[in-house]
């Protein structure tokens, strides 16, 4: 029997205290009841990446866990493949696998588990860690589901009729370039191509001048599908795997240039940061709630509804952008928030964009990637870019330090941060996802 999107069990209990203390802590993104899953290795060494699960500021070494017999001889063996430091075998084998890994981590990591001495020597610091992109992303798609920053956005070119016909009606998405997607901690070069100002006679071939960032989820791909079968809405998030945040970064000025009539392409494909871990989708039970459209606007087509996804469908993740500019750094000051949203605000959720992906026979894979599009609030406050909080650079922001910004500057570092919290329940976080600009190569 499939279980209901928000199914919970005793892995959710917010009593649950961990042997591993930090995790016990009320602000840490990682306590018992999360258990997100990566890919890791000991800073500076030369070990291969191997899978692992985080609690409070530790990781779990798995292959080391299954090793040390602490998980059970069916759960180990779910994990074969994953030894090179991808997921994607273990995400092909669906919900059942996660439930069961996620069950046998709670049990092992909880205070009195008979485990605890064999799970200790399977720890390691995260500040000793480094990550990678934890599988194999084979295709990218990124959605546009933030109706805010599509209406923001849309009054900047098209102040009387903002969102396009389709919006209410279909998912709208584009296909990205997933080898330039990397992990947390990623610093790329600030990207060139032809721009073209109003009052130049042909586009010029330089480096970008109105770098953004764009405030995303991404969704892993689980399970897959077979070329030329549709996944009903019933089904479709059995093919989640999970969420990370996701800045999917946006040279506007090349993108202004470019885009049409195909939409973007440099502009986008030069790099995409996600959060190292993976918070699965029975850690986000708890937060799940219903999906309804706001008075008045149409109602999804038949294949884009069923009764799980209007009871359950939106998740409530509370999300967050900090800048630090090369400045604040070298004067020792802390990253500054530029804005706050949330998740609730998407026009379409997780099991809709699967779905209406794999509608006409488009097959997925475990480890594609689906990006949500920028999440906006509807204040201008709650802005998921630059181009919404400057106005298209017609607005200064200023920094506290004294600073202004209309797009990113080299250097500057950008701090997406996301969590979950209910009355009632533990509450949960992604762990930061933060990348650097660096100057462009001469």
């Amino acid at each position: 029997m499939r279980q209901p999107a928000n199914f919970l069990d005793t892995t959710h209990d917010a009593a649950l205290q961990s042997w591993v203390a930090s995790a016990n802590l009320p602000d840490t993104d990682f306590p018992i009841q999360n258990l997100p899953l990566g890919v890791f290795r000991r800073a500076g060494s030369q070990e291969a990446f191997r899978p692992g699960a985080a609690i409070g500021d530790q990781v779990v070494d798995l292959p080391a866990a299954c090793a040390a017999g602490v998980l059970a001889p069916d759960v180990a063996v779910s994990l074969a493949g994953c030894e090179r430091g991808e997921l994607n075998a273990f995400m092909a084998l669906g919900r059942a696998a996660r439930v069961a890994l996620r069950l046998a981590l709670s049990e092992g990591l909880r205070e009195g588990s008979v485990h605890q001495p064999a799970l200790q020597a399977c720890l390691v610091p995260q500040a000793e860690a480094d990550y990678a992109v934890p599988c194999r992303i084979n295709d990218y798609t990124d959605f546009y589901t933030g109706i805010h920053h599509a209406t923001t956005v849309g009054k900047l070119f098209r102040p009387d009729n903002p969102l396009l016909p389709n919006y209410k009606w279909v998912p709208i998405g584009s296909h990205g370039r997933s080898s330039s997607i990397g992990v947390s901690g990623q610093q790329f070069l600030r990207p060139k191509g032809q721009t073209k100002g109003s009052d130049e006679a042909a586009p010029v071939l330089r480096p970008s001048q109105r770098l953004d960032y764009e405030l995303e989820l991404g969704v892993f791909v689980g399970q897959g599908n077979a070329l030329g079968e549709p996944i009903p809405m019933a089904e479709a998030e059995d093919h989640a795997f999970g969420l990370v945040l996701l800045n999917d970064w946006s040279a506007r000025d090349l993108q202004a240039w470019e885009y049409q009539p195909l939409g973007p392409f440099l502009a986008k494909n030069f790099a995409s940061t996600i959060s190292p871990w993976i918070v699965t989708m029975e850690a986000l039970a708890p937060f799940r709630a219903p999906f309804a459209r706001p008075e008045g606007d149409p109602q999804p087509l038949p294949y884009l509804d069923s009764p799980g996804n209007r009871e359950n469908g939106n998740i409530d993740v509370s999300l967050e952008v900090l800048i630090q500019t090369q400045a604040m750094r070298e004067a020792g000051l802390p990253p500054q928030q530029l804005s706050k949203s949330s998740y609730r605000d998407a026009y379409w959720t997780v099991a809709q964009m699967i779905t209406h992906h794999a509608v006409n026979g488009c097959n997925l894979q475990s480890g594609d990637l689906l990006g949500s599009g920028t999440q906006s609030g509807a204040e201008p406050e709650q802005a998921g870019s630059l181009l919404e909080l400057t106005a298209g650079g017609k607005q200064v922001l200023r920094l506290a330090n004294g600073e202004t910004r209309t797009f990113l500057q080299d250097g500057d570092a950008i701090t997406l941060r996301g969590h979950c919290e209910r009355s009632g329940f533990r509450r949960i976080g992604f762990g930061d996802c933060q990348g650097q600009v660096l100057a462009a190569r001469d």
